[in-house]
């Protein structure tokens, strides 16, 4: 669709006498009911009728009662459930033209002409056929008088899109299938126990995580939790694997480890397309080292649980993008499949992902292992990468003579603890000296430098907090001292990890280049704060987590009120004066509303607001959710908002208001957050190792360009560096932010689903295509 014609149309009359179904299918994953959601509410929004289709295409093909009008309400509080509310199954009767003749039939007597379907590679492929026959299947009832002319007149076409539904993210063309992040969750949850149990008994732990026919998640996990070795299918380990294992074990452990993780995927297997085991490689540790050995096999606890809110946001931004996709697809357009590129949601033709898939099987069938990496994406070809090169441990024989320091600025956050292991042993596989400067800029002036090695971050992946130490110092105040301490411990190269601080000190650090030439050396700052309010990156470490940690609390909070009268609740986060947390927690919490320094209120919307939620208490949905942003407006606080919704609400609901404070600091790093730091910790070190070669002259370092001190961020699909200076004309330094943001464009979306009758955007992606179609790797 043009861009001209897409603007003129009226979304919230787009689907008006249309109407879409929805149904979940093949096996389960947490953030399905996210997807439903969206699907649901958006397609009510644009004026269409939705059906939920029960029990996946077998209740497609049986009918009857499987096939239900949604209604909004029928949606509300299944945000935070596990699974399918609406039910999956396998079904072998959709996969006989019989079968699919009924479900045909099924769809035209109520006048459904549009078909979401949540799932893997087998569902979506099936219903790509089921449009492709549908010509033939209305000609077949029309022919045996089950339908009427006029009826398969009306029906003439079936619209497809897909969203992917799977924990393995197996399915080419999307970087994150919805349920991967949770599996993730679920996985780390439990790494994370086996940890303390086996530092405890100097243990090896053998873990099998799913994933038949891709790696994903054992890969992943690997990273995360710093395994000694990982099995994935696409990758078969080298003939003499046993010996290089055990080799590398012993080598951990005498280096002082206490416990040694190895991770495989169910999978796995060898390069004659052998099985390789938990239990083989159990026997094969416990004989020829004599490791007192555990093997886990996680199962379907991996499938469970509560979605992330990576899960719930990703569902609904595809449930969103998959309407869109329905209402403006004509007979021309290929059958779609909603994908997530970088943090982008994309459309892509669903056959030629599902060739993509197919293909990656044909090439680990044919032994074509690194074709098999390539195909699987950039997002995975790089895991594997950095995996490949921290699970190396021969340090080089040869030193380069350069020394590197890293520091932590700004308030803590989970994940920079794996920044700093990632950097740390990054830098010593250079043959670089690391140093580690306690306390930020201040420990930079105080001398609080001190040499650090691989063994000393070692389990620092999965700690939350900041283990150097970390203050807001900034280095203006100190900047002779901290000139003569570069001087003094012979510092070439700097690694700053914070929050908005790292960025401004690094600005000011580059400012006084002019006058302190030791100030002339390479520096790279990595985005670390909840608050994700850094210039250069559209995420920051950190963020993830506290996401998490607010979801999970509006949760409880939210069910807390389950079986007592109307109830809302107001919650404060934090954030500084960016509203990332306070929109994209409310988008996977479900809120009502969220306050933000960037979308400016007044009384007015504060009066349309409660109004709202007063309609709402009088319908069958009983829990109302408000988040406010901590610095979101300095008059219209939260003990105002929340009195004046108290005294609004009096007969129809009541309120309770909670602010969140350091709790959306603290914690265990999430798998995206530990994943994300080791892969920025890594970056960083390789560039600065090039910048080091470009900037060295006459014996010595020297580098004084504005490309030489850079932020590195994640910008839409890859990862980005960009010079510190550059970044100044979009920022504001006075109230700590960007000038442009991503994530504002989501807050349409947040009013849509929570009732409001706004515009929403659609200026909806052309159709891409698979290969190629990605930037830099992430």
């Amino acid at each position: 669709m043009s861009q001209a014609k897409s603007q003129s149309l009226d979304p919230s009359k787009m689907g008006i006498g249309r109407a879409i179904a929805v149904l979940t299918s093949g096996g389960d994953a947490q953030g399905m009911n996210a997807a439903v959601r969206a699907t649901v509410r958006v397609g009510l929004y644009t004026g269409a009728k939705v059906y939920f289709v029960h029990e996946g295409y077998q209740g497609l093909v049986d009918g009857g009662d499987n096939i239900r009008l949604a209604t909004w309400e029928s949606v509300s509080m299944m945000l935070q459930l596990g699974g399918t509310v609406i039910g999956s199954a396998r079904c072998m009767d959709f996969m006989t033209k019989e079968g699919r003749l009924k479900a045909a039939g099924n769809l035209v007597k109520l006048g459904i002409t549009n078909l979401c379907v949540i799932g893997g590679d087998g569902s979506l492929t099936g219903a790509n056929q089921f449009r492709t026959e549908w010509n033939e299947l209305l000609k077949e009832l029309v022919k045996t008088g089950k339908i009427t002319d006029a009826q398969a007149k009306a029906s003439s076409h079936l619209n497809i899109v897909g969203m992917v539904g799977s924990i393995d993210n197996d399915f080419c063309g999307t970087d994150m299938t919805i349920g991967t992040d949770s599996a993730l969750h679920r996985i780390m949850e439990v790494v994370d126990c086996i940890t303390t149990t086996a530092q405890s008994h100097q243990r090896a732990f053998i873990l099998e995580v799913m994933g038949r026919h891709c790696g994903y998640l054992a890969l992943v996990t690997a990273l995360a939790c710093e395994a000694d070795w990982v099995f994935i299918p696409e990758m078969p380990p080298d003939d003499d694997w046993e010996d290089h294992l055990c080799r590398r074990m012993m080598d951990t452990r005498s280096r002082g480890s206490r416990l040694n993780i190895i991770i495989v995927a169910e999978g796995a297997m060898n390069k004659q397309g052998k099985p390789i085991t938990s239990d083989q490689i159990k026997q094969l540790v416990t004989k020829r080292l004599g490791f007192d050995t555990r093997a886990t096999i996680l199962g379907h606890v991996q499938r469970g649980g509560t979605p992330s809110a990576f899960d719930r946001i990703l569902g609904s931004r595809m449930g969103v993008e998959a309407v869109m996709a329905l209402l403006e697809a004509t007979p021309d357009t290929p059958a779609c499949v909603v994908s997530l590129s970088g943090n982008q949601a994309i459309r892509l033709p669903l056959m030629e992902c599902v060739q993509v898939t197919k293909d990656v099987t044909t090439a680990m069938a044919e032994g074509r292992f690194d074709d098999a990496v390539k195909l699987r994406g950039k997002s995975f070809e790089n895991n594997w990468n950095t995996y490949k090169l921290l699970a190396h441990v021969h340090l080089p024989d040869i030193k380069s003579n350069i020394n590197i320091g890293i520091l932590n600025v700004g308030a803590p956050c989970a994940g920079m603890n794996a920044a700093v292991r990632a950097v740390v042993r990054m830098g010593l596989l250079q043959g670089h000296s690391m140093l580690a400067i306690h306390d930020g800029f201040e420990g930079l002036a105080h001398g609080e430098i001190y040499p650090i090695t691989w063994n000393d971050v070692g389990g620092w992946a999965g700690k939350g907090g900041c283990i150097l130490g970390t203050k807001r110092v900034l280095p203006s105040k100190v900047m002779e001292e901290i000139s003569l301490n570069i001087a003094k411990f012979n510092i070439h190269a700097l690694v700053i990890i914070g929050g908005f601080e790292a960025y401004a000190g690094g600005l000011e650090m580059v400012q006084g280049r002019e006058k302190y030439e030791e100030l002339c050396i390479p520096m790279v700052v990595i985005p670390a704060t909840v608050s994700n309010n850094v210039p250069g990156s559209d995420f920051s470490i950190g963020a993830d987590t506290a996401l998490n940690a607010i979801t999970s609390t509006c949760d409880r909070i939210k069910q807390s009120a389950a079986g007592t009268k109307r109830r809302v609740f107001i919650i404060e986060t934090m954030g500084g004066y960016c509203g990332y947390l306070a929109t994209v927690a409310g988008l996977a919490a479900g809120a009502d509303a969220a306050y933000i320094y960037e979308e400016k209120f007044g009384i007015a919307e504060l009066e349309a607001n409660v109004q709202h939620l007063t309609q709402k208490m009088k319908t069958t949905v009983k829990r109302g959710l408000i988040l406010r942003n901590e610095n979101c407006n300095s008059n219209y606080t939260t003990d105002f908002i929340f009195n004046l919704y108290s005294e609004e609400g009096k007969g129809v609901f009541d309120c309770r208001k909670n602010v969140l404070g350091h709790m959306q600091q603290g914690g265990s790093p999430t798998p995206f957050d530990r994943n994300f730091a080791t892969k920025m910790g890594c970056k960083a070190v390789l560039w600065l190792t090039e910048k080091l070669k470009e900037c060295y002259r006459h014996g010595r370092i020297f580098a004084n360009m504005p490309n030489s001190a850079c932020v590195l961020g994640m910008k839409k699909r890859g990862l980005l560096l960009q010079s510190l200076a550059d970044l100044k004309d979009d920022t504001d330094f006075e109230h700590r932010l960007p000038k442009t943001q991503w994530w504002l464009k989501l807050r349409p979306i947040l009013k849509v689903l929570a009732r409001y009758n706004v515009q929403l955007d659609t200026e909806h992606t052309a159709m891409e295509h698979v290969m190629g179609k990605r930037g830099p790797p992430i």
